[in-house]
């Protein structure tokens, strides 16, 4: 990926892609980047709110297109709010307009483009997952208690961040602009997985981390080292959802560390919940429910019912996944209790995702892992799934995906196979536009109860579409 390519010079002028002055003057004034309204939009990469105020600026579409090598029909839908996310598109503008990087979070050079592009697995393939597992569980409750509970300090978790240059001085802004930059990367996760945005999401923390080197008040540090826990915790979900395990683990530690110092206790708990998902996932309930208890207590210490709520709902699905279904049951009941005292308008930002959406969801999950072995859960999991799926919008397309999966295994369980079968079809064409290696992970349940049924033409054609969905 070269960021060179498309910043070329503005016909007719002897103007540099930086925007170095030669013959004639850069079209763009030099303080344009400095105004509040441009760096939040440079900040969450809103181009067509860019270009908009590049007009104002008497930035016509042609030198626009010029300086950033695209046709004036692109610019023109990008004005009209077409949205750019390809990362080789905007370091192309950036470079083109002469956008300081960091201003969007594009410190892409050599050593991120190793990051990002790289076998970010490599580095721990030969270790075994076992081993990786109680290392992360002891600096957890390094970080969480004080103390190695589990096993011996777990040392160095990743390499040092790309020396990119950052500003000598930090204020409120600039934490500002690495808050809205997660809160958009999220969105895009959310809604077309992690595939579709972890390149950006490693390459704005990598300019971020250079940060910590820089100057600035006491505040303005600990705000900093909050903001960069939260995106790392960020890279470490989108890591897990494409697959890359170990880089999830290390990111998810680093911002154990972070969120420790910018003294959190919330983002703690929300980055055990976290990881604890990741062992779940790995079939690893024993070490999933350490994580979680260990949130816990964080969760206490925050005072935070949500947080408590979140907590006990996964803690309930590990022990739903160990087979005891008494403690996942009494879990459960826990954490709608301490959803229902939550004070949901005064919640920390880190736990605000959990909605009485997701409390369904998640009674709706441990209920049709119950279901596996006890048919009688369809009748706790299918209300409540049905629920949630009523509820997720398409903003939250791959958590739907889940619940439509999950919906349509207990349907088939429950020897509904007409419903069970149109609900499946409404899953599959819902992760057709998800990148996720996650979401094939979780619908593979459905696989499964599906070839048990090729007896019936609805199941066997859902199966049928659901190995051509695995196959492409």
């Amino acid at each position: 990926m070269d960021a060179s390519i498309g910043g070329g010079a503005v016909a007719g002028s002897d103007t540099s892609a930086s925007g170095t002055p030669g013959r004639q003057s850069h079209p763009v004034p030099p303080d344009a980047w400095e105004q509040a309204e441009m760096r939040a939009s440079l900040a969450t990469r809103e181009i067509s709110s860019v270009y908009r105020q590049l007009r104002k600026h008497g930035v016509s579409q042609r030198q626009i297109a010029a300086m950033t090598g695209q046709s004036q029909s692109e610019v023109s839908e990008i004005l009209k709010g077409r949205q750019v996310m390809a990362y080789d598109v905007l370091t192309r503008i950036a470079d083109g307009l002469g956008v300081p990087r960091g201003y969007m979070g594009l410190a892409y050079d050599e050593a991120t483009a190793i990051k990002v592009v790289g076998a970010a697995d490599g580095q721990q393939a030969e270790e075994d997952e076992s081993v990786k597992r109680r290392r992360f569980l002891a600096h957890a409750a390094q970080v969480t208690m004080g103390a190695a509970v589990f096993g011996p300090e777990s040392g160095t978790w990743s390499a040092g961040p790309a020396k990119t240059p950052a500003p000598g001085r930090i204020g409120m802004t600039d934490v500002r602009q690495v808050e809205a930059a997660t809160r958009a990367l999220r969105s895009l996760d959310y809604q077309y997985g992690g595939g579709f945005c972890r390149d950006a999401v490693v390459a704005q923390l990598s300019w971020g981390q250079q940060m910590l080197e820089s100057n600035g008040t006491e505040m303005v540090k600990n705000r900093l080292f909050v903001a960069l826990a939260d995106l790392h915790s960020l890279a470490g979900w989108t890591s897990f959802d494409t697959g890359l395990m170990d880089s999830a683990r290390g990111h998810f530690a680093n911002a154990l560390d972070l969120a420790k110092q910018g003294d959190n206790h919330p983002l703690v708990a929300n980055v055990l919940y976290r990881m604890g998902r990741v062992y779940l996932h790995q079939d690893a309930p024993n070490d999933a429910l350490k994580l979680f208890q260990l949130g816990q207590i964080a969760a206490q210490e925050s005072g935070s019912e949500l947080a408590v709520a979140v907590l006990c709902a996964n803690e309930a699905w590990a022990y739903a996944m160990m087979g005891n279904e008494e403690q996942a049951v009494k879990l459960l009941g826990r954490s709608k209790d301490e959803f229902a005292r939550a004070n949901l308008a005064e919640a920390e930002s880190w736990v605000k995702f959990f909605t009485e959406t997701d409390v369904y969801a998640m009674i709706g999950t441990v209920h049709t892992v119950l279901a596996a072995k006890n048919a009688e859960h369809t009748k706790y999991a299918i209300p409540a799934l049905t629920k949630a799926v009523e509820s997720y919008d398409d903003d939250m397309a791959r958590s739907k995906t889940f619940m439509l999966s999950a919906l349509a295994t207990n349907h088939l369980l429950e020897g509904d196979l007409d419903h069970g079968a149109k609900v499946g079809s409404k899953a599959v064409d819902t992760a057709e536009g998800i990148k996720s290696e996650r979401v094939k992970d979780r619908m593979r349940p459905l696989q499964v109860e599906a070839e048990r049924r090729r007896n019936n033409a609805d199941a066997r054609d859902l199966a049928d579409r659901l190995n051509s969905f695995y196959a492409a």
